[in-house]
């Protein structure tokens, strides 16, 4: 085989090889570090915090969606969204939300508690249970959240009363 054409069946191959190199290395060096979260999720986090603050829970939601689309991996977003779903009373949102931020980071001590409160509320004590024994082997000692946590599943869910329709009686003709 004459040496022209033995360089011309690698060269293709060789370049080939230091394209895809070229391309993954820019791709990977284009990327942010995942601590690092984006300075604009950060500023709707913070107007999200101070509508929640000010008793405006749906625009509150709104700028909390808005940080979280710019940056999903802001794990303080879902938590706070999170506590807004809880103070309107929706304990299955909030536990998915919880979800969300435990997806992110699995030993926050914050949304694990948050997580077993919503669970509670909702009815699953044992779920909830099972968050405090997470929260107790991450604390390793007295920890405020593993506290809170076993004072909400002390206390049990809350009692829902039934709402009973008034009876119409037929009147008489």
């Amino acid at each position: 085989m004459p040496r022209l054409e033995t360089i011309m069946r690698f060269s293709s191959v060789a370049i080939a090889a230091a394209l895809a190199t070229v391309s993954i290395t820019t791709a990977l060096q284009g990327q942010r570090p995942d601590d690092q979260i984006d300075p604009r999720s950060l500023q709707w986090l913070a107007q999200g915090k101070a509508q929640r603050s000010a008793g405006n829970l749906d625009g509150a939601t709104d700028t909390l969606e808005t940080a979280i689309a710019l940056d999903p991996r802001n794990r303080a977003a879902f938590i706070v969204m999170a506590e807004v779903a809880s103070q309107r009373g929706l304990p299955g949102k909030a536990i998915r939300l919880y979800r969300e931020a435990l997806l992110l980071e699995p030993a926050d001590r914050i949304a694990l508690k948050g997580q077993g409160e919503a669970l509670v509320a909702k009815g699953a004590v044992v779920r909830a249970k099972e968050n405090l024994a997470r929260l107790k082997t991450l604390c390793r000692g007295n920890c405020p959240e593993a506290t809170s946590l076993a004072a909400t599943i002390a206390k049990g869910p809350p009692v829902t009363t039934a709402q009973v329709a008034p009876q119409v009686t037929a009147a008489k003709q």
